[in-house]
């Protein structure tokens, strides 16, 4: 979780070595999505929390045997 200016952030961060099973965003289905939506909603609630605004996203992180790795930060992703 984090702030961007007044907007609450939660971030789903997936990490692949390769793409033979996909993008690590590809990982973020539509049920993970759910799950992320009402595990936020919990936390909000838990804390008594009302921001302006609630943003999710995913940082995909691509880390090759060999080599830098790649961070792809998808906003807004679901």
């Amino acid at each position: 979780m984090a702030w961007d200016g007044e907007t609450l952030v939660f971030g789903e961060v997936k990490t692949r070595r390769g793409t033979a099973f996909g993008s690590p965003a590809e990982a973020v289905t539509g049920a993970k999505a759910r799950r992320l939506r009402r595990l936020a909603a919990q936390w909000l609630a838990a804390h008594d929390a009302h921001p302006n605004d609630v943003r999710f996203d995913v940082i995909a992180v691509f880390a090759p045997p060999r080599g830098a790795a790649r961070i792809e930060h998808v906003k807004g992703a679901f």
